[in-house]
């Protein structure tokens, strides 16, 4: 969610306000959607099109254009027109808040649209508890120098950050995009959701970086949202994690007063029972004065920001050692900073490649 043309939301039906309000257009391209797209879909709605319909038909037009490129020999132009349909179905999901048999079919529907993207970008399997933890793994065209793991919240998870492995890869760094407990196929079907322990769950992906001979170097790991949190206390816990960004998370987690914002919550943590959403949100409060991030790190921040004021992420600075922590704050900043996404990406994807690869990085 983020700020919006108030104005123009009051002429629009309730649902689809909270629709706009929650992907705006910064949202929308910031994820990789086709600018054009991106605007017809705000319009289509606007004038009383389902926004799940409206995106998927937005996706199934970037299908048959990316199968005419193929057709013809064009496979830049398709696996740019799958990259769109990709982001397409991520937000046309977004419209559920629970779990519903459509929802999970419009995942599945991106899942396949982002597989088609290999070899360039390659699915990751992680067998956890009963089910399996998922992701996509993108790596730069030489050995790369080091491996950034990168994850959302509630509503956008894996491929959805596409754009920011991007800036990634283009420095020589590998990128990892995790779908954990409470996110994406790991939980729509494979029932793995956020509990007391999700941090066991995102500490998986660093046991694969680990494993995996093609990715030497340094690990980091990027939060988005409420994600953000969860890499802060990663961050604390395992020492094996060398730098981490946090962007737009708040450190105390409480059940949000939105009834939309509320189903999200319930969904992710996979029940409709109101005390126990409560009780998986207080086990997760970030305490400054019992987790302390020992790596460096680099905390991001939208004035604008509706969602995490930087009161709710101050926390995590205190957290962390004053000699390695950074603090920037854009004023006029979106949640997790949708309009100014270029110039967040470049600020991250140096300062990984600092911290992890480069003039910052400690003697070992």
């Amino acid at each position: 969610m983020t700020t919006g043309d108030r104005g123009a939301d009051a002429a629009l039906p309730p649902l689809v306000a909270a629709q706009h309000r929650a992907m705006p257009f910064t949202r929308l391209t910031d994820c990789g959607m086709d600018p054009a797209d991106a605007r017809r879909l705000l319009a289509d709605t606007a004038a009383g099109l389902p926004w799940q319909d409206a995106a998927a038909i937005l996706a199934d037009t970037q299908l048959v254009r990316a199968r005419a490129a193929e057709e013809n020999g064009h496979s830049v132009t398709a696996r740019q027109a799958r990259r769109f349909a990709s982001a397409a179905l991520m937000f046309a999901q977004m419209a559920l808040h629970t779990d519903t048999a459509e929802k999970r079919a419009l995942y599945a529907r991106h899942t396949s649209a982002t597989a088609a993207l290999a070899p360039e970008v390659e699915r990751v399997r992680i067998p956890y508890r009963d089910g399996v933890l998922g992701g996509w793994l993108c790596r730069p065209a030489g050995p790369p120098r080091a491996t950034v793991i990168v994850w959302g919240g509630l509503s956008g998870w894996g491929a959805a950050y596409l754009p920011v492995a991007d800036a990634y890869t283009a420095r020589g760094l590998a990128c990892l995009l995790a779908e954990g407990p409470g996110q994406g196929e790991s939980r729509l079907r494979h029932g793995l959701y956020v509990d007391e322990h999700v941090i066991d769950g995102f500490a998986r992906f660093v046991d694969l970086v680990e494993a995996d001979p093609r990715l030497g170097g340094a690990t980091g790991i990027h939060g988005i949202s409420f994600g953000g949190l969860f890499a802060a206390h990663l961050a604390a816990a395992d020492p094996r994690v060398g730098a981490v960004v946090v962007n737009g998370a708040p450190a105390t987690p409480t059940v949000p007063e939105f009834r939309t914002a509320r189903e999200q919550m319930a969904a992710v943590v996979g029940t409709d029972d109101p005390g126990r959403v409560a009780e998986v949100m207080d086990s997760l409060r970030f305490d400054p004065d019992k987790h302390r991030i020992r790596c460096p790190l680099l905390l991001l921040h939208g004035g604008r920001d509706p969602l995490a004021r930087y009161e709710d992420q101050e926390p995590f600075h205190r957290a962390a050692d004053p000699d390695t922590a950074t603090l920037r704050i854009w004023p006029d900043g979106e949640h997790t900073l949708y309009n100014h996404a270029a110039a967040r990406d470049a600020l991250t994807g140096d300062w990984f490649t600092d911290h992890l690869a480069g003039r910052h990085t400690p003697n070992r």
